[in-house]
């Protein structure tokens, strides 16, 4: 039970954070500004996350468990509620980097309470279940969020995830342990973590694979627009199959990590990005075969979030939570470096070059993830 109720404080944690992808339109609308600059919701989340995440979870890191999961809910709900009532951008902008300090407590914590709560054979399982969260909120969360949106006003988006938020938080206080026994954490141990060239090197990896990712995800509706002449319909029907991937993707790779090892789930996923993101570059294909590589694509991508949380948790156990608070830094960094990579693949050399681009990523998260375990052997 407690296992699913992480993954319910995830999809409201992941509900929150993206759900301004399918809002951006009315935002800019609503308060008279462009699209441009109405995207900053995201990179403002983005930066406040990498740079709050690590730093929280250590200020928090004497804490119960029950304190700082229920104080980092808290916080992302009331967050989401200031967003609604935002009078201006900036109050806007002041909402969306509390969301982020919000959600960095309250992401790994949970899964740090995944692995403490698991035994060590079903730790990936419990990990992917948790994450699952996560992933859901890309299928269900978003595009609901975005229907609100459209039909109420972009505050309803807002407000949805507020409301979703309480339920959940009154269960943590309720169902979480007062007494869960814990690895204390404090800055020393963030010191220690930034200190360690195999935690280091680890957590790059993250963010070069994430880089990969994002270079074509981020302009997934341009590309399919132009290559392959979609309409609204279309780009829609691509992301709820990316979507669904990422489902399928996380549920699956912690299993796999469980059976074949974290190690070598890690090695198989970055070759598949090197396999798979080139293929982007080669449409026109068939509809049929479009969708098909964008599911396995999606798949091959959300399946790294369990195996690597276990060897970062296998690596450091005595501060496994600014671990994975570094770790989920390091995701959002490498999506905005992704974003940013696509930016000038897309403006210097058009659509065309963002699976190409993907792809030459893929081999730099390869060779990271090789290091990284030859280190952690060593």
């Amino acid at each position: 039970m407690l296992i699913w109720l992480l993954s319910a404080g995830n999809f409201v944690i992941g509900m929150g954070a993206f759900v301004v992808i399918g809002m951006l339109a009315p935002i800019a609308e609503g308060f008279g500004i462009s699209t441009a600059q109405a995207g900053l919701v995201l990179t403002v989340f983005a930066l406040a996350y990498a740079v709050c995440s690590p730093l929280g979870v250590a200020a928090t890191g004497a804490w119960s468990r029950r304190r700082v999961l229920s104080t980092g809910l808290g916080l992302f709900g009331v967050a989401a509620l200031l967003c609604a009532l935002a009078p201006t951008p900036e109050i806007l902008f002041a909402g969306r980097a509390l969301a982020a300090l919000g959600a960095g407590l309250f992401t790994p914590n949970a899964s740090a309470v995944a692995v403490s709560t698991s035994p060590s054979e079903r730790q990936g399982t419990a990990l992917s279940n948790v994450l699952l969260g996560l992933t859901l909120a890309q299928v269900l969360g978003v595009p609901a969020g975005s229907v609100l949106a459209y039909a109420f006003g972009w505050q309803a988006g807002f407000l949805a995830v507020a409301v979703l938020a309480a339920p959940v938080l009154f269960g943590l206080w309720r169902l979480v342990p007062a007494d869960l026994a814990f690895q204390p954490t404090e800055f020393s141990s963030l010191r220690t973590a930034m200190k360690d060239i195999r935690t280091l090197v680890a957590v790059l990896f993250a963010t070069t694979f994430l880089a990969a990712i994002y270079v074509p995800y981020t302009y997934l509706g341009p590309l399919l627009t132009e290559k392959m002449g979609f309409e609204g319909g279309g780009v829609a029907m691509a992301l709820l199959v990316f979507g669904s991937g990422a489902v399928a993707g996380n549920l699956i790779g912690g299993r796999l990590s469980d059976w074949i090892g974290a190690e070598r789930m890690l090695l198989a996923l970055a070759i598949a990005q090197i396999l798979l993101l080139p293929l982007l570059s080669l449409l026109p294909l068939p509809a049929a075969a479009v969708f098909a590589l964008i599911f396995v694509w999606s798949l091959c991508s959300w399946s790294f979030l369990a195996p690597q949380q276990a060897i970062l948790v296998r690596l450091a156990p005595e501060r496994q939570s600014v671990t994975l608070a570094l770790n989920a830094a390091a995701i959002y960094v490498g999506a905005a470096a992704g974003s940013a990579i696509g930016a000038v693949a897309l403006a210097q050399f058009g659509p065309g070059s963002l699976g190409m681009a993907g792809g030459a990523l893929g081999f730099v998260a390869l060779g990271n993830v090789t290091l990284a375990l030859r280190l952690a052997r060593e």
